[in-house]
């Protein structure tokens, strides 16, 4: 259960703070998660990332009222670049839920980027969460699925 809990702070913590590398600390972390599994360590890992980039989510959602952005805003370049992005967010929601899908699984473009985006441009708080949970999900089973086909440990009861 320690595992878990410090898997899910981990994975938070490396959600707001860059340097923090959860894709590291689940590869040393590797041995252990035998006793787990590849799945219960991916999700618990994911939930972690899910809810610490719902924090830069915020973050974007709420910037669009800072003066220095409303400054960048107020010329026409900006705003028309802006409402030309939130358009098209707009009309196809599953592009743009499919950048982060990608982003979360891929890492590029950077995640952490896609979730100010994300907020600045009123993704559903939902889909965001969601869309990023599936994506590090898949992407921490495949780190751990890497290191037990490098290291010959059975995750996979």
């Amino acid at each position: 259960m320690k595992l878990l809990l410090s898997t899910f702070g981990v994975g938070v913590a490396s959600a707001l703070i860059p340097i923090i590398n959860i894709e590291a600390y689940i590869a040393a972390i590797a041995a252990l998660v035998d006793s787990y599994g590849i799945w219960p360590v991916s999700v618990v890992a994911a939930v972690g990332q899910a809810v610490g980039k719902v924090c830069w989510y915020e973050a974007g959602r709420s910037s669009l009222h800072w003066r220095p952005i409303q400054k960048k805003m107020s010329s026409p370049g900006w705003q028309r670049q802006y409402d030309k992005v939130k358009r098209r967010t707009d009309d196809r929601p599953w592009m743009g839920m499919g950048l982060l899908f990608l982003s979360a699984v891929v890492g590029l473009p950077p995640l952490a980027i896609m979730a100010v985006l994300a907020g600045q441009l009123k993704f559903h708080r939902f889909w965001f969460f969601a869309t990023t949970f599936v994506g590090r999900t898949l992407r921490f089973a495949a780190v751990l699925g890497g290191v037990s086909y490098l290291t010959d440990i059975n995750f996979f009861h």
